[in-house]
């Protein structure tokens, strides 16, 4: 594993005339300044040209493409005794954290400390060693705006037995959200392939082109003041990026809160996507005991269902 990483996408018509740095930072998720920074290290290029001015309008689409350095570059990762980990189990070999929504799970464009991963190797040195470089332990993620629970390596041999887990979807996941709208089936399955936008490169859509997902869910309650929205329980078969943000969305019921894939209303506002991972469920990666955690939903989240009826 090289550990490098880049970006390339289909820039669309939609963002003809848009500065080169801002579609950058748009496609990454970094900031304009880090962008304008990567237009003029040399590592964007427009259609195989190198893009020489963050300034410079796109003037057609295109492929861009972005490269954004070597893992090694970023290996050097710095523990940051300020992040707080709040954990609901630990041993030599497997940590569950409870993540509080806004904290990111790990490095990447544009957040090279203060994550969850800075904490850890922080508080647990030794998980430096563990899986990939810029993100040691981690096995999975929670989206930033996502609280709840995460499973977290703290050896080699919990690495592979965790990651081995998830590819065989024997771990439990289950997440609580608020959806707008009626949810007419108690209960279904939401099985669509999950890729890049080709409209929105910083979004991820149902494509044909995508990766498996699946995600299942089932109706709590339904209300009806002062918005008709639904609670459910999704349950994740695969662990695509936005996975219920996007699926939820694609079947007319976006996440309450959710800014990037239609939730976010004044109706009812809310501070971020209205989605917590409650339940995590895996075999220990030494023992086979089976291991199950919940999450109670945080105060944000139950201040927005207590409003409604």
């Amino acid at each position: 594993m090289t550990g490098h990483r880049s970006v390339a996408v289909e820039v669309p018509e939609s963002l003809v005339g848009e500065r080169i740095d801002r579609i950058v930072a748009m496609v990454t998720d970094v900031s304009r300044t880090e962008a304008a920074r990567l237009v003029a290290a040399g590592a964007v290029t427009l259609d195989g040209t190198v893009a020489t001015r963050g300034a410079d309008r796109l003037v057609a689409p295109g492929a861009l493409a972005i490269e954004l350095g070597d893992a090694a570059a970023v290996a050097a990762l710095e523990p940051d005794p300020s992040v707080a980990i709040s954990s609901v189990y630990i041993d030599e070999h497997v940590i569950v954290v409870d993540k509080p929504a806004d904290l990111v799970v790990h490095p990447g464009a544009g957040h090279t400390t203060g994550t969850l991963a800075n904490g850890l190797i922080a508080a647990y040195p030794e998980m430096a060693a563990v899986g990939e470089p810029d993100r040691p332990g981690i096995v999975h993620r929670l989206d930033r705006g996502t609280s709840g629970l995460l499973m977290v390596a703290r050896s080699a041999v919990a690495y592979e037995s965790l990651t081995e887990q998830l590819a065989e979807r024997t771990v439990d996941r289950r997440y609580r959200t608020v959806v707008w709208g009626h949810v007419e089936s108690p209960r279904g399955v939401v099985d669509a392939p999950i890729g890049r936008s080709t409209k929105h490169p910083t979004k991820m859509a149902v494509t044909e082109k995508g990766k498996p997902a699946r995600t299942r869910y089932e109706v709590e309650r339904t209300y009806d003041e002062p918005v008709a929205v639904t609670e459910l329980v999704c349950r994740l078969e695969t662990g695509r990026t936005h996975q219920i943000r996007v699926h939820l969305s694609a079947i007319g019921h976006p996440v309450v809160g959710d800014e990037r894939y239609r939730g976010a209303r004044q109706s009812l506002p809310c501070p971020r996507p209205f989605l917590h991972a409650e339940r995590l469920g895996f075999d220990h990666p030494v023992t086979g005991e089976r291991l199950e955690f919940t999450s109670e939903l945080p105060a944000d989240l139950t201040t927005i269902r207590s409003s409604l009826n």
